[in-house]
């Protein structure tokens, strides 16, 4: 997945659903289809589990209230294809954390951000070289937030194997070269979730119990304030402080909530449907937007997950992801500090991503985290039957 999403930023679910069909293939060769189905269903029967099919089912009801279903359609299964690859990765029990598998992964890091930071740093000549036509540095956005969901488990695991000192230093080159990857490229939302991911991860190493009420109570007011994120944030940020942040658009970001923060409001309970923001500035609920905000409904995206939740499920999608939450942080809650640190972390560099980044649903995304979850897996977790989270 690193170096195919170096070559192709989209290219995570397509990745995720072959290593799916590896790991089943395996286990269809090794044991029973009944005993992969019997752990299929212990995993869909978990609480969390539960709770978020209950969101995919009630976003499938919400695309009859769309105004475009077939798009609609597509983004629900570009959004349900990557759970369900990595749904059947956790199911075939074949995923081992050996050694040699743990440093091919951070060699296969380290080398995809290293090919990166040359291309960055050459101006993308080799991909003109080779015909790729005029391409923007902002086409490694999506490889920079990848990489780094895939780095934290990785450097996890690698650093915390009892006396391997060379474990260690590839753990430590990894995360080097993939911090510095990060802050080369014009992902702003991806330099965020690393400062995040630092802060909580010594935060949750320091005081766990604290550092997960603290993220736990900042993602519930996140969800809970995200119709109204817009004249909120242009009421609290003042605008020396958006001047100072104008190279990640900040004001920008703050009109685009304002005018699907309108949808939302317009739309309280059920939402506009799913999938529908690519294009809401065509939807019937439109006219309903003040004119000054209408023209920014056309930008595709809320650029704010809960909010996206929001406006195209209303309340009832947006309390069963927050529902979703609370239960993985539950979940969590009994782990021990050093598993719960860096799986904390990871949760917190991802939500705040997703906060101010790109569209909710992007298949790339959701096969990004679908890989970093089964990465965190160990076979102790599996054997006491705890769900993956």
């Amino acid at each position: 997945m690193p170096l195919a999403m170096w070559l192709a930023n989209r290219s995570a679910p397509l990745m995720l659903g072959l290593a799916a069909g590896a790991f089943l293939g395996a286990a269809l060769l090794s044991e029973p289809a009944m005993a992969i189905f019997g752990r299929l269903r212990a995993l869909l029967t978990a609480p969390i589990a539960m709770v978020v099919a209950a969101f995919l089912a009630w976003s499938l009801v919400s695309i009859g209230w769309s105004h475009n279903p077939s798009m609609s359609v597509r983004a629900w299964g570009e959004l349900v294809l990557p759970i369900v690859f990595a749904l059947a990765i956790a199911a075939s029990r074949q995923w081992r954390r050996s050694p040699a598998l743990l440093r091919s992964l951070a060699v296969a890091l380290i080398v995809a951000s290293g090919l990166l930071v040359f291309e960055l740093a050459s101006g993308l000549s080799q991909r003109s070289a080779l015909g790729s036509g005029k391409m923007m540095s902002f086409v490694f956005n999506r490889p920079a937030i990848v990489l780094l969901l895939l780095a934290v488990p990785t450097v996890h695991a690698l650093w915390s194997r009892p006396a391997g000192w060379f474990d260690r230093a590839l753990a430590a080159l990894l995360a080097v070269i993939v911090v510095v990857f990060v802050f080369r490229s014009d992902s702003e939302a991806a330099k965020l979730g690393t400062l995040v991911l630092v802060l909580c991860w010594i935060f949750a190493a320091v005081a766990p119990r604290v550092a997960l009420m603290a993220t736990a109570l900042a993602f519930v007011l996140t969800f809970a304030i995200a119709p109204v994120l817009g004249p909120t944030a242009e009421r609290l940020v003042p605008s020396f402080v958006l001047n100072r942040l104008d190279v990640m658009s900040a004001q920008a970001r703050i009109d685009i909530w304002d005018s699907f923060g309108e949808v939302a409001r317009a739309r309280p309970v059920a939402g506009a449907g799913f999938g529908t923001s690519a294009t809401m500035h065509l939807h019937p609920v439109a006219p309903q937007v003040s004119v000054e905000h209408r023209t920014l409904l056309e930008v595709g995206h809320p650029h704010d997950m809960p909010l996206q939740v929001w406006a195209e499920t209303g309340a009832v999608g947006a309390g069963l992801l927050t529902l979703a939450g609370l239960l993985l942080f539950a979940w969590l809650r009994r782990l021990p500090a050093a598993e719960l640190a860096p799986r904390l972390a990871l949760f917190a560099a991802a939500f705040s991503i997703a906060t101010v980044g790109h569209g909710a649903w992007q298949g790339w995304w959701i096969a990004g985290l679908g890989a970093a979850t089964i990465l965190f897996h160990t076979d102790a977790a599996s054997r006491q039957g705890d769900s993956h989270g």
